[in-house]
């Protein structure tokens, strides 16, 4: 088992896992777990060890969540760390298994991100104060107002399962805006 946490210790030290993703609406850039799977591709070999992904609904109620595992292995023994997310089945404009993939790819990023001690510190997930706390108290302007093309384009944003929070932060809308994408 000490042979097998050696090895893991060589990936988790030496393992870059590029930011290939661009969200144009929050303006920055992320990184997939396909990215991830891609970076730790080349030890595989070289350290003769493995990367498999499980897994498993753990509950129903009162959401569906999935518990996703990240398992390296070097056949004998193997080392595993999880992520649980749950599957959020009011997000509107998305197909019930659009909703389960999409809770899947972020508990496998997620799961690997924990085994492989990928620091995301500077993900948008993790800085994203969305609209609170210091960010926003630097922030003395006001937002402005969403024009017709930002408003259309924050609507195809919420039918492909982003966040009205993300709109707020980001444009001042009338009462009659927002109701209409919250509507989506």
């Amino acid at each position: 088992m000490k042979e097998l946490n050696n090895k893991l210790a060589q990936v988790q030290t030496k393992l870059k896992a590029k930011k290939s993703s661009y969200n144009s609406f929050g303006k920055y850039y992320f990184r997939k777990s396909e990215d991830i799977l891609e970076a730790i591709k080349p030890f595989l070999l070289e350290l003769d060890v493995s990367v498999i992904i499980k897994e498993q609904i753990i509950a129903t109620e009162p959401v569906p969540m999935l518990e996703s595992s990240a398992i390296f292995s070097d056949g004998e023994n193997q080392i595993t760390a999880t992520a649980v997310v749950g599957v959020d089945l009011n997000q509107k404009g998305m197909q019930t298994s659009q909703q389960f993939g999409a809770a899947s790819t972020y508990g496998k990023k997620y799961a690997l991100g924990n085994l492989l001690l990928i620091d995301d510190t500077e993900d948008a997930d993790a800085s994203n104060t969305h609209g609170k706390g210091a960010a926003a108290t630097v922030a003395a302007k006001p937002k402005p107002k969403i024009t017709v093309e930002q408003f259309n384009k924050a609507k195809d944003y919420l039918k492909n399962g982003g966040k009205l929070e993300a709109i707020k932060s980001k444009y001042t809308l009338t009462s009659k805006q927002e109701e209409q994408l919250t509507a989506l």
